[in-house]
C-alpha cells in the first residue's frame, strides 16, 4: 500500500504547484501571491481544508483535452479566520490565466452551498482573466451558477470579494453582487471589457489601471469599497473586518473582550465643534473617542467623503457608524453620499449590526448636475434605507440638522430609537439667513431689520430644544457624555424586537 500514499502525495504536490514554478515566479515578479498563499495569509494557521484539489475540465475543444491541470484555476475550501469558520476561494492565475470553465464553476457553487447550508460566510479572492472562451457556453452557464447563489446568499450570510489581479467579463459580476469589494493598488483591476476591446468600439486609448485600477473604483464608480497596497496587508485587513461580522443573519454581531470603561468620558468633545458655524471640523475624530479602543474600519473612505461610514465596537459589539462629515462639501448629502450610506445601513441592517449616526448636514446639495444626475431618486434611497432598517438605532445630532436632511438622517420620523442632541445643535428647515430671506424679503433693503429678524429665527429655531419639546429629540446631552449615553441606549436596545407588515419585499428606488 505504500506506492498508494506515494502516489497521493504526488498527485497532491502536482495540485499545489498549480500551473508550474516558471508561473509562479512570474506571479511573484508581478508582486503578487499565489492563491495557496493567499490562503495561508487569509486563514488561520494549519486550518485551510481544501476541496476539489484534483478535479479537471472537461473540455475538448481546440485540444484543450492535452492540457488537464488538477484544481483547474481555482483553490477552494473552509477555514477559520481568528477560530470562526469561514469558507473561501481563491482564483489561481497560474492554471490557465485563473479562467472559469464548467468545472471550475462548479468548485465555486459547491463552495457557495456549504457557505449557505452551514451558515458562514464566503470570501472570493480573485485574479483571473473571465470565461475559458475554449468551452463556449458552458463557462458561461458556469458563470450563471455562480451568479445565482450569490443573489440567494444575498442577507443571508456576508460576502467578501478581494480584488487581486484581473477581474474581467463576467468575473466582475460576482463581486458586484457580495456585500464588499476590496482591491489591491497597482495590481488589481475589474473592468466588463478590456482596453483593446474598449479601443475597437470607442477609439478610446487607455491602460487597465486607467479603465478599472483601484483608484478608479474607490475615488469614481464606487464598486470597491477599499484599496490596500500588497496582498498581505490586504487581508490581514479582511481578517480584521472579519472580526465585525455575525456568521450569519440569524447571529449576532461577534462579542470581543475590552477594557474601554462605556461610561468614559471625553472632555475634548465639549469643543470638538467650533464656535463659528460654518468653520469645518473632522467628524472621524467623534467616532474615534466614542467607538472602544479607538478602532474603527471604514467603508468607502475615498468615495463620497462628505459621509462616513464603517465598523466599530460599543461595549465589544460591533456597531455599524454613519456620519455626517464637516470637512468635505460642509457634511451635505449628495446622490453619491446618498448611495453610499444607504448600501451600508442595509448591510448592517441584514446582519443584526445596530446603527450609530452623527448628524451635522445642511441639506440636499443644489444644482443641476445633482438634479439631473437622479438625486432625488438616490436621496430616497438612504431615506428607504433607515425605514425599512429594524435594527437598534441610535442618532446624535452634533451641530446642523436642516430640511429634508434632517428627516433622512435617521431621525425620529423614520423609527430612530434613540436620538439625541447637543445642546448648539440647529434642527430646522434651512440657516437663519436664507430662511430670513424668504420669509421677510419685503426687509431686504433694510440691514437692520434684517439683522433683527435674523438674530430673532436664530433664538427661535437654531436649537434643539423645539424638536425636544415635541418628543422628536430624546434627550439633549453633554457632548463629553456621547459614548456613556449610546453604550445605554444600545444596552436597553439589546432585545428590541419590530413586528412587521407582511410583504414579499418592498420595491426600493433603485
Amino acid at each position: 500500500m505504500k506506492h498508494v500514499i506515494e502516489e497521493l502525495e504526488e498527485r497532491r504536490d502536482r495540485a499545489r504547484l498549480g500551473g508550474g514554478q516558471a508561473r509562479i515566479d512570474a506571479q511573484h515578479k508581478k508582486g503578487k501571491l499565489t492563491a495557496r498563499e493567499r490562503i495561508e495569509i487569509l486563514l488561520d494557521p494549519d486550518s485551510f481544508e481544501e476541496f476539489d484539489m484534483f478535479v479537471e475540465h472537461r473540455g475538448t475543444e481546440y485540444d484543450t483535452h492535452k492540457n488537464r491541470i488538477p484544481g483547474d484555476g481555482v483553490v477552494t475550501g473552509w477555514g477559520t479566520i481568528n477560530g470562526r469558520l469561514a469558507y473561501v476561494f481563491a482564483k489561481d492565475f497560474t492554471i490557465f490565466g485563473g479562467s472559469l470553465s464548467e468545472a471550475h464553476a462548479q468548485k465555486i457553487c459547491k463552495i457557495q452551498d456549504m457557505a449557505l447550508q452551514n451558515q458562514a460566510p464566503i470570501i472570493g479572492l480573485y485574479d483571473a482573466g473571465g470565461a475559458r472562451i475554449q468551452e463556449g457556453v458552458a463557462s458561461l452557464a458556469g458563470f450563471g451558477e455562480v451568479f445565482k447563489r450569490n443573489v440567494l446568499a444575498s442577507g443571508v450570510v456576508p460576502q467578501i470579494s478581494v480584488i487581486m489581479g484581473p477581474c474581467a467579463g463576467g468575473d466582475v459580476y460576482s463581486p458586484a453582487l457580495t456585500d464588499f469589494i476590496f482591491m489591491v493598488e497597482g495590481t488589481s483591476y475589474m473592468f466588463i471589457t478590456g482596453p483593446d476591446v474598449t479601443k475597437a468600439v470607442t477609439h478610446e486609448e487607455v491602460t487597465p489601471e486607467e479603465l478599472g485600477g483601484a483608484s478608479v473604483h474607490t475615488t469614481k464608480s464606487s464598486v470597491a469599497d477599499g484599496a490596500f497596497e500588497n496582498d498581505v496587508v490586504c487581508l490581514e485587513e479582511i481578517r480584521r473586518l472579519y472580526d465585525f461580522l455575525p456568521l450569519n443573519n440569524r447571529d449576532k454581531p461577534p462579542l470581543l473582550p475590552t477594557r474601554d470603561d462605556p461610561d468614559r468620558a471625553e472632555l475634548s468633545l465639549d469643543t470638538l465643534v467650533p464656535e463659528n458655524p460654518g468653520q469645518p471640523y473632522d467628524m472621524r475624530e467623534l467616532i474615534l473617542k466614542v467607538a472602544d479602543e479607538g478602532e474603527f474600519f471604514e467603508i468607502g473612505e475615498a468615495f463620497a467623503k462628505n459621509i462616513i461610514t464603517g465598523f466599530g465596537r460599543i461595549e465589544g459589539s460591533a456597531v455599524g457608524f454613519v456620519a455626517n462629515q464637516p470637512l468635505f462639501l460642509a457634511g451635505v448629502l449628495d446622490s453619491d453620499s446618498s448611495r453610499k450610506a444607504a448600501r451600508f445601513v442595509r448591510f448592517c441592517d441584514c446582519f443584526n449590526i445596530p446603527i450609530v449616526t452623527f448628524v451635522d448636514v445642511p441639506g440636499f446639495l443644489p444644482g443641476t448636475a445633482q438634479e439631473h444626475g437622479g438625486i432625488i431618486k438616490h436621496g430616497a434611497k438612504l431615506l428607504y434605507a433607515y425605514t425599512e432598517a429594524t435594527v437598534p438605532k441610535v442618532t446624535v445630532i452634533t451641530r446642523k440638522a436642516y430640511g429634508g436632511a434632517y428627516v433622512v438622517m435617521a431621525s425620529k420620523h423614520l423609527r430612530g430609537d434613540v436620538n439625541y442632541a447637543w445642546p448648539w445643535a440647529e434642527i430646522a428647515v434651512m440657516g437663519a439667513k436664507g430662511a430670513v430671506e424668504i420669509i421677510f424679503r419685503q426687509d431686504a433693503k433694510d440691514a437692520e431689520a434684517i439683522a433683527a429678524r435674523t438674530k430673532e429665527y436664530e433664538d427661535k429655531f437654531l436649537n434643539p430644544f423645539v424638536a425636544a419639546s415635541r418628543g422628536w429629540v430624546d434627550e439633549v446631552i453633554r457632548p463629553h457624555n456621547t459614548r456613556k449615553r449610546i453604550a445605554g441606549a444600545l444596552r436597553m436596545l439589546r432585545n428590541k424586537q419590530v413586528a412587521q407588515v407582511w410583504k414579499k419585499h418592498g420595491n426600493e428606488p433603485l
